[in-house]
C-alpha cells in the first residue's frame, strides 16, 4: 500500500482515543479553529457510557496567549454532544471530516481521573 497522508492521520486518531481502565487515563483530541484561536470540537472515550463521545464546544475561557506560553487558543468550559461512536475508527473518521470541513487542526492531552491521580 502506497503512503497516505489521510490514512496516517486516521491511524494517530485512532491511537489518540484511547482508555486506560488501570490508570484511569484517556487521550482527549480536540480541533482547533486557528482564525479564532479557540477548541471547537473535543473527542474522547467516556468509560461510563462505553462509547466515543464528540462534543462541540459552546462556551471558552478566556486566556490570553502571552500569558502562560503554553496553550495558544482559548479551552472549552462547556459543550454540547456533536455525536457518539462505537469506535474509535469511527470516531477518528468523524474528527477528520470536521477537520477537513472547517479547516481545524488537532491537539492532543493526555487526562487522568483526578481523584486516583
Amino acid at each position: 500500500m502506497a503512503f497516505s497522508i489521510e490514512h496516517f492521520a486516521r491511524q494517530l486518531l485512532i491511537e489518540a482515543l484511547f482508555y486506560d481502565e488501570e490508570y484511569v487515563a484517556l487521550g482527549n483530541v480536540s480541533l482547533i479553529d486557528g482564525a479564532n484561536q479557540k477548541e471547537l470540537y473535543l473527542a474522547s472515550f467516556d468509560p461510563e457510557r462505553d462509547i466515543f463521545l464528540i462534543e462541540e464546544a459552546v462556551e471558552w475561557e478566556d486566556l490570553d496567549a502571552d500569558e502562560d506560553g503554553e496553550i495558544d487558543y482559548a479551552l472549552a468550559v462547556d459543550g454540547k454532544e456533536y455525536g457518539t461512536y462505537e469506535t474509535p475508527e469511527d470516531a477518528a473518521d468523524a474528527l477528520l471530516g470536521l477537520a477537513r470541513d472547517h479547516n481545524l487542526v488537532p491537539s492532543f492531552m493526555l487526562l487522568f481521573d483526578e481523584e486516583t491521580a
